[in-house]
């Protein structure tokens, strides 16, 4: 790196001795010169790590001729931005043209007059240096928009889990529970994207948002009571009916969270989906609204299947996990009624996935002994 105070450095291109002394005359007051004598010498010092700030280019040299050279400089990214003034005896027009049309920022015919040589070369570093500020300022623009899209993903993330964790206090079974469903969501959405009625949804950036939103699918539940969320049995009709008023509480937590933002984002549309209708069946005869095959959000749909199989594979308080043969049964009984018929299918093509997921993120001894305290406290013999 120059030093800030450091003269610029001009290459001389040029076969002929005399032409060569003549411009480093021209130039020592004012500049450093470094020489080459041949086209193939004058790459690689414009490459080196002590790039020139421009050159000045014979066109007449043996070997590659100062064209070629101006062709190979401005075809390196490395040397690209270097500016070139054509020095040459090549006094036609359309020799001007094609020195121009390759990419010289000017051009010189011989004999040379030293005042007009010192005022281009002024003339076209100053040009340079605003063009390297200007891209020293896009770089950093560009740096700058980077760093808070990071920061916004971030913000993001930490929302989610932030809102997620509020639900793991009161449900001991939620921890791994969405952990678990979140990857099994994104497997779904990664095996059936490829289909028709799916593939201008399932993008990449969408499948990413589901997986990062798949957590607040159980958000309502904070707003369940305690007697009724942790009951270590069968709910009665009434305690039913609150237990699933836990998709509209989520959806309205989710709706004032989006409200306090002022605006509509993705990552909350579809959180807000997930937390609403996750318990809609195929059918009609899910809840809340009693939605039907494509009325209901393919988010949703996605997010019903995972929270059913990690439901029937996990121990909960007032029961035990079934083995992953039984609960594939289940789900493939529930195909077309239940849960989306292809999104069954895709289930059952990845189902070992599944099995993975589930064993990576399966419940440690800490929370099963937790459930099994919660068993003993809600116990009706207590």
């Amino acid at each position: 790196m120059k030093a800030l105070n450091s003269k610029p450095t001009i290459l001389v291109v040029d076969d002929t001795p005399d032409n060569i002394d003549l411009l480093r005359a021209v130039l020592e007051n004012d500049y450093r010169t470094k020489i080459a004598v041949n086209g193939e010498r004058a790459l690689k010092i414009a490459a080196s790590g002590d790039q020139p700030d421009l050159i000045l280019l014979d066109i007449m040299m043996p070997g590659m001729s100062g064209y070629d050279v101006c062709r190979a400089l401005k075809a390196d990214p490395a040397t690209v931005n270097i500016p070139v003034i054509f020095v040459t005896a090549m006094s036609e027009v359309a020799d001007e043209q094609l020195g121009l049309a390759l990419g010289a920022v000017d051009y010189i015919t011989k004999p040379i007059s030293a005042p007009l040589v010192l005022a281009r070369i002024k003339t076209q570093l100053g040009m340079k240096r605003m063009q390297d500020f200007l891209r020293d300022q896009n770089h950093y623009l560009e740096s700058e928009v980077e760093r808070r899209v990071r920061e916004v993903a971030a913000l993001q993330d930490v929302t989610i889990h932030a809102m997620a964790s509020l639900a793991e206090t009161r449900d001991s079974e939620t921890g791994n529970h969405i952990r678990r469903t979140s990857h099994y969501l994104k497997a779904l959405a990664e095996q059936v994207r490829h289909l028709p009625r799916f593939r201008d949804f399932l993008t990449d950036k969408t499948i990413e948002l589901l997986f990062k939103t798949a957590p607040l699918h159980d958000i309502g539940k904070v707003g369940i009571p305690d007697h009724i969320l942790l009951k270590p049995g069968r709910f009665e009709p009434h305690e039913m009916a609150i237990m699933q008023t836990h998709t509209t509480l989520g959806r309205d937590a989710i709706l004032a969270a989006e409200r306090e933002l002022g605006i509509e984002v993705d990552f909350l549309k579809y959180a807000k989906e997930i937390a609403y209708s996750h318990h809609e069946k195929w059918d009609g005869t899910g809840y809340p609204l009693g939605l039907a095959g494509e009325q209901i959000p393919i988010s949703a749909r996605l997010m019903a299947l995972a929270d059913v199989y990690d439901a029937l594979i996990s121990c909960r308080i007032y029961k035990d996990g079934m083995r992953h043969e039984e609960a594939v049964k289940i789900i493939t009984q529930g195909r077309g009624t239940h849960f989306d018929a292809d999104i069954v299918d895709a289930f059952l093509q990845i189902q070992n996935q599944f099995r993975a997921i589930a064993s990576r993120y399966a419940d440690g001894v800490r929370e099963l002994a937790d459930k099994q305290r919660q068993v003993a406290v809600f116990s009706p013999a207590s």
